[in-house]
């Protein structure tokens, strides 16, 4: 049985600029190409769709992975992103970023990113299908304690490293602005992404900078450094497979303006 609520489905249409989102769909196949600029117009163009679906869900990729029948939330966001949350815990099931493709069918899912790897969500019952428009997001408002750090290391982002200076703090980028981004002592750029407990959602956050900072011929190539009072194992896991360094902060030395280095793991 298939239940869907008006408007879900069918043909939609759509095109922003070159240099926002691309969305085309043709009957029930559509497709999500993420480009550079702003994505404020693409919001205005691609609406929130939330899924309420009874749905298996299989991962083909560098690992594989399976998530057997159950009820559960299917949301795609305005650039593209596809999440795929139970009703317990914060962190989605599984989950694809854009750049990716999104084939529909009254049946199934397939999300393939440019790299290959494969979501397919097989869809027994939907339950609702809701679009919801939400506006351009003032973003994170960082608490005091990031705040601080953050002015702390724009001020002397010497500790992370001998040479180091710093190019700006709140570097914009089209998914956000970047903490600081410093030139380390061989000129090459740095993107520091600044938590106070750092976890794998910082890591997610840092690697979407820099995949955005590498598109720009005058900056890349750009390594990050992921500077947290705390980082958990997982996260400094993820971090160092994708090549970025992780730093623990001394709150309180800082604030003494104590000439010690943070550590490096």
């Amino acid at each position: 049985m298939h239940s869907r609520s008006p408007g879900s489905g069918g043909t939609a249409d759509g095109v922003a600029d070159a240099d926002d989102v691309t969305y085309r769909a043709t009957g029930q196949d559509h497709l999500f190409v993420r480009h550079l600029g702003s994505i404020s117009r693409a919001r205005r163009l691609l609406p929130v769709r939330l899924v309420i679906a009874r749905c298996s869900v299989d991962y083909a990729g560098r690992l594989g992975a399976h998530l057997p029948m159950s009820t559960r939330l299917l949301m795609i966001k305005a650039d593209g992103t596809i999440l795929i949350h139970s009703d317990a815990g914060s962190k989605a099931l599984n989950w694809m970023t854009p750049p990716c493709t999104f084939r529909e069918k009254p049946d199934q899912w397939t999300i393939t990113n440019k790299a290959g790897e494969q979501l397919v969500v097989t869809i027994d019952e939907v339950y609702d299908d809701t679009k919801h428009e939400l506006g351009i997001d003032p973003g994170l408002q960082k608490d005091g304690v990031e705040a601080h750090l953050q002015a702390l290391l724009a001020d002397r982002c010497e500790v992370l490293g001998a040479g180091w200076r710093l190019v700006r703090r709140e570097y914009p980028t089209d998914i956000g602005p970047v903490d600081l981004l410093c030139r380390d002592a061989d000129g090459q750029h740095v993107a520091v992404e600044i938590k106070r407990r750092g976890e794998i959602d910082g890591v997610e956050q840092l690697t979407r900078y820099l995949e955005r900072l590498d598109r720009d011929p005058l900056l890349r190539p750009v390594r990050g450094v992921f500077a947290a009072q705390e980082i958990k194992p997982q996260a400094r896991v993820l971090a160092t497979q994708r090549g970025i360094e992780c730093v623990v902060l001394d709150y309180d030395e800082l604030r003494g303006l104590e000439p010690d280095t943070p550590r490096l793991w």
